[in-house]
């Protein structure tokens, strides 16, 4: 009976081959995804005996009734998640979400960036996830992407390593770019010799926070750790929350002994901001970005047409036109909240010893990222 078996598909298969048919049905050779037309096997002993072969609705009906095989976003809409997936895919799905950490949910496709913390925040908040349901009320994920995170979970594929898309021309260290462009909001931050300024920007281009903090103690002496330590963390202290913490990156040259001590000043700052603003982490999360970063000072000058030779002028007239077109044009490159244009309104004046150019720095600093981030993107 088996060498029968054998025998009977074998001759389909080769009748196949001489006919130009393919496979256990019939269709025409011409015209686009015609009705499937059924098919005999035939006994190889007497050539009469014909056995009909399941019809192809049948066959499409069993391979889509398997659980998981289902399409979700092609199905009725009112049935829950939860239902296109067995008990075991379920738990396994749910397991991982209520468990991993970052790094982990960051390796499941469409995960990367900010949602991946998304779901952490959500579960931390609002306890372990109970049905596959509830992960459409976690930002940033639909329905039809809340699918593909479960499939991906329940079938994940082993992709060979990707180049990864990086801002290296004006950002260091090195981030992948899909990080950066998931941030809601980051802090800008500029080192002076006597203060540091800071402008608190978010996504939609608006303006949270713009100011500065005189620092009593730089330059002073020989450079005292924990004097300049007792500054820098009054000013942290004061920084509001955000995604990322750009800090300006000084473009003096250590050939220029005359300089030094300025740059021996910033390059203090700045690693007392990066030691201070880096979170600490019990467990080395290795695929999250860092985030405190440098932006070269020279991308800034070039971005606003403000480098004269290898040297930058100030960007104060360029401030005073941002805030100009806030409240003329109808969709300005950044928006100001009317206590902070009343705030600096006149602050930014050509012969002005307010000593502004700190403020002016770090706001077009958040400017340039926001525009040179898209400009990349697109």
């Amino acid at each position: 009976m088996m060498w029968v078996a054998r025998r009977l598909v074998s001759s389909v298969a080769q009748k196949s081959r001489y006919t130009g048919q393919s496979g256990l049905f019939r269709r025409p050779k011409h015209g686009s995804l015609p009705e499937l037309e059924l098919r005999y096997l035939q006994c190889t002993c007497c050539w009469r005996s014909r056995v009909p072969v399941a019809g192809f609705e049948t066959l499409n009906t069993i391979i889509s009734a398997e659980p998981g095989k289902e399409d979700p976003c092609k199905e009725d809409p009112s049935r829950p998640l939860d239902a296109f997936y067995t008990s075991e895919q379920r738990d396994a799905i749910l397991h991982l979400l209520n468990n991993a950490p970052p790094s982990e949910l960051a390796s499941v496709k469409l995960l990367r960036g900010r949602k991946s913390l998304n779901i952490v925040e959500y579960r931390t908040t609002h306890g372990p996830f109970r049905t596959l349901e509830s992960l459409v009320k976690v930002p940033l994920l639909k329905h039809k992407s809340a699918v593909t995170v479960f499939n991906s979970i329940l079938n994940p594929v082993k992709k060979e390593r990707k180049v990864r898309i990086q801002l290296a021309k004006f950002i260091r260290p090195e981030v992948d770019r899909s990080w950066l462009e998931d941030a809601s909001s980051i802090v800008s931050i500029i080192c002076g010799t006597n203060k540091i300024a800071w402008a608190h920007v978010d996504r939609g281009m608006i303006v949270q926070d713009w100011q500065q903090l005189e620092c009593p103690n730089f330059l002073r002496g020989t450079y005292i750790a924990s004097s300049y330590l007792n500054d820098v963390s009054t000013v942290v202290s004061l920084l509001p929350s955000a995604d990322f913490y750009i800090i300006e990156k000084s473009s003096i040259s250590v050939q220029n002994t005359a300089l030094f001590p300025i740059m021996a000043h910033m390059r203090t700052v700045e690693a007392i901001l990066f030691a201070l603003l880096e979170p600490k982490h019990s467990e080395p999360e290795t695929n999250l970005p860092p985030r405190v970063l440098n932006m070269m000072r020279t991308a800034v000058g070039r971005h606003f047409g403000l480098m004269v030779g290898e040297s930058r002028t100030s960007g104060a007239q360029a401030v005073r036109q941002l805030m100009t077109e806030s409240v003329t044009q109808k969709i300005p490159r950044i928006n100001f909240p009317p206590e902070l244009l009343l705030k600096y309104r006149n602050h930014f004046q050509i012969g002005s010893r307010r000593g502004g150019e700190e403020l002016c720095d770090a706001l077009l600093q958040a400017v340039a990222f926001f525009e040179l981030l898209s400009e990349s993107s697109s």
